[in-house]
């Protein structure tokens, strides 16, 4: 049993104090290439090569930060069999599948966590099930460990994400159920699913386009995994904190299946550093960025020429670092593809990327960003806490194939304030 960790996340370039991650496992294989597009991959990930890959980004980051597994705490809350059946029970009434509940309360929590992680298989025990072209009752999750999505901590607070696609959803479920029981990381949760006056449907909201810029300030992308309508509740729900709050929205692209999520094209590396995809963040083009503030219960909407810019107002003077680098535009369109601009954070001007993006790291490294291979830092062959700015190079060939980068495969749920006048 873990000690009390106390939600607080009021930046996305603050020293990591605690993240939740998920080693993908055989939910992986469970996929055929007949149902790889509804469980919104465009290939199917070698197993193994993943494991190696992702276990590598786990050990580095146990280097740096505490970190925690998304199914040992799963398995935790499960011992209690009031959480256990309540969990059943939302899970299958969202999945049409009430007829489960009985055989699922009978296996043991570590059981049936792998089940709500790899899929529960269909019992041909009936003539429907049995014509069924389907191999699970319930699915596996296959996109689980892109961990940021279903669950953001923004402050000191939980938003449980409202997914995009129904596939994904039982991932929004188990994150609440861990954050409402859990007695080491108990969190206040807030979700569109309790109320709000947009029909349900029309909102969507996936961490993967939700930065937290400042204790004061949210950066959120609206496209193909978040609707406007979703920041509307965020809206809402910042309206009541009776707080000054500043939201600034990026219209994003909605293909190709690279610009899923804002962390795609801009992540925060450094007080004073972003990373960026620049034909989606820089040129001028269709794409609308908007400021939002809200004070004393009302809320200001307004134009902006580009994120950058939006961010400069709310004082945040950032020299873009460019995806790809500055040579060609076929290189950054590359190098975007394959997660070139997620960077995961783990303290000011101190991030994780993907190896295989040489000329993204070929730009940080003009920055001033020494690149450390993953490996020598686990292997012990430096000491990283006398460098000042560093980029931890993780393999990630197999995992980048799934659609994501180091920032989406984690959930940071503490981080260090910043000081942000140095």
């Amino acid at each position: 049993m873990y000690n009390k960790f106390d939600i607080n996340v009021t930046s996305e370039i603050g020293e990591l104090e605690g993240v939740i991650l998920h080693k993908p496992g055989r939910e992986i294989e469970n996929m055929t290439p007949q149902n790889a597009e509804r469980a919104l991959y465009s290939d199917i990930l070698n197993l193994s090569v993943a494991e190696s890959e992702h276990n590598e980004f786990y050990e580095a980051l146990q280097k740096v930060t505490n970190t925690f597994e998304v199914k040992d705490l799963l398995t935790d809350i499960l011992k209690n069999d009031r959480v256990k059946f309540n969990l059943i029970e939302k899970i299958c009434n969202y999945e049409c599948r009430k007829g489960l509940t009985d055989e699922l309360m009978k296996l043991g929590p570590q059981e049936l966590t792998r089940q709500l992680f790899e899929g529960v298989v269909m019992k041909k025990s009936s003539l429907t099930n049995f014509l069924s072209k389907e191999k699970y009752s319930l699915r596996p999750l296959h996109n689980f460990f892109f961990m940021r999505d279903a669950s953001i901590s923004v402050r000191d607070e939980v938003l449980i994400g409202k997914m995009a696609n129904h596939v994904r959803e039982r991932e929004s479920i188990i994150m609440e159920t861990i954050f409402d029981y859990h007695p080491s990381l108990q969190a206040k949760t807030f979700s569109p699913s309790d109320s709000f006056n947009v029909p349900l449907k029309d909102i969507t909201i996936e961490g993967g386009d939700v930065l937290i810029a400042r204790e004061d300030t949210l950066v959120i992308g609206i496209g193909a995994r978040t609707t406007p309508q979703g920041i509307d509740f965020l809206i809402e729900h910042y309206k009541k904190q009776g707080e000054p709050f500043n939201i600034v929205v990026q219209d994003l692209p909605l293909e190709p299946e690279s610009f899923i999520h804002l962390d795609m094209v801009f992540t925060f590396l450094n007080i004073h550093e972003c990373m960026v995809y620049g034909p989606v963040i820089l040129k001028p083009n269709r794409l609308e960025t908007v400021a939002i503030r809200i004070e004393n219960g009302k809320v200001e909407i307004s134009s902006k020429d580009n994120l950058l810019i939006a961010l400069k107002d709310l004082g945040f003077d950032l020299k873009p670092i460019f995806c790809g680098g500055q040579a060609s535009e076929w290189t950054q369109e590359r190098e975007q593809w394959h997660s070139g601009a997620n960077f995961l954070s783990v303290g000011p001007g101190k991030i994780l990327g993907y190896s295989r993006n040489i000329h993204t790291l070929d730009e940080l490294s003009n920055n001033g960003y020494e690149i450390i291979k993953a490996k020598d830092l686990i292997a012990d062959k430096l000491d990283i806490t006398k460098i000042n700015k560093y980029c931890i190079s993780v393999d990630g060939t197999e995992l980048a194939r799934g659609g994501g980068g180091c920032r989406c495969m984690t959930m940071p749920i503490r981080r260090k304030a910043v000081d942000w006048s140095s």
